[in-house]
């Protein structure tokens, strides 16, 4: 590894020109998000008030060492190959800056595999740690909300759940050829409540999509473009659209076999009028309205081997401490 960390660049960074200070940390808090949103497959997306911390450190030991605590800690690298470390490393180099060597520690409270972004809050953690240590260091300015977008975009290749944790409330979000990953960040309506049902089971993303045909019919397309436009309404203006504007035909239902228990409580809560959704690529189930679910909701949970968690609406990544 040499004296300085660094990694291969994907999109032509400078060479490291400066070196940070031994000494120097930062804390960064950032949120949990949903993907998808029912119709908004790939371009809507929300940060939910759940945290992940991490706390980088610039030492003279020449190497990275991660250690963590929480969701997932055993399972993960304890080096330069652990997710927040390889997104520290990126933010640094695209800014032309290395460090002679550098401790993380993470403390996890989002749950892994389960659709609510933890890859992506990692990254997003991991960027914003780089862009606090440049503004720290004063030689080379933080990065922006929108090179945090596209940098962290590029590790998973698509925004919506990257840009929530960035920007925070609610997000829509698109690509260009390039790539070029871009979002726009909504006022969620302040009457809207998230509530995400947790099961201990774990989903791949990747093999989730695999699951998707790679046509659908106009019918449906038209019905998700309608719906899609709906939900900007009904998160930012009009609540009282969310079941309808939770609605989708393009990708839950294929899905559905793979995961036949977030279904089942899919459509059992939808039955009783809540806007559920699958978040992300699941198997977490997401309710968006303007009342807290109560008792019922959890047995009904449990039935189908969920917790029930009542989450805020979160503001975007931040620097603590």
């Amino acid at each position: 590894m040499g004296n300085a960390v660094s990694a291969a660049s994907s999109i032509g960074a400078p060479a490291a020109e400066l070196v940070l200070a031994e000494g120097s940390a930062v804390r960064i808090r950032v949120p949990a998000s949903s993907a998808n949103l029912g119709p908004g497959f790939d371009c809507l997306g929300l940060a939910l008030g759940m945290y992940d911390e991490i706390a980088v450190t610039v030492t003279d030991g020449g190497v990275v060492v991660v250690s963590a605590e929480g969701q997932a800690a055993g399972d993960v690298p304890t080096d330069e190959r652990h997710l927040v470390a390889r997104a520290v490393i990126r933010g640094l180099e695209y800014a032309g800056v290395a460090a002679p060597g550098l401790s993380l520690h993470c403390v996890n409270t989002i749950p892994h595999s389960r659709g609510l972004g933890s890859s992506a809050a990692a990254v997003v953690g991991g960027l914003a740690a780089a862009s606090a240590l440049l503004a720290r260091d004063g030689r080379r300015a933080a990065l922006t909300e929108t090179e945090l977008v596209q940098l962290s975009s590029e590790f998973e290749g698509h925004p919506d759940n990257a840009a929530a944790s960035v920007l925070g409330s609610g997000v829509v979000t698109w690509m260009n050829d390039g790539p070029e990953f871009f979002a726009r960040r909504l006022t969620v309506h302040p009457a809207v409540r998230a509530t995400s049902f947790v099961p201990q089971t774990r989903s791949s993303t990747a093999v989730t999509r695999g699951l998707l045909p790679d046509a659908v019919p106009r019918t449906d397309a038209v019905f998700n473009l309608s719906r899609a436009a709906l939900g900007v309404v009904a998160l930012t203006s009009d609540p009282s659209c969310l079941v309808d504007a939770t609605d989708d035909k393009l990708h839950q239902r294929y899905r559905a076999e793979a995961m036949p228990a977030t279904s089942g409580l899919m459509q059992a809560l939808r039955s009783r009028g809540h806007a559920a959704t699958v978040s992300g690529a699941g198997p977490s189930v997401l309710v968006l309205g303007t009342v807290e679910l109560g008792d019922d909701e959890a047995r009904l949970a449990a039935e189908h081997g969920f917790e029930m968690i009542s989450l805020e609406i979160a503001d975007g990544v931040e620097v603590i401490g």
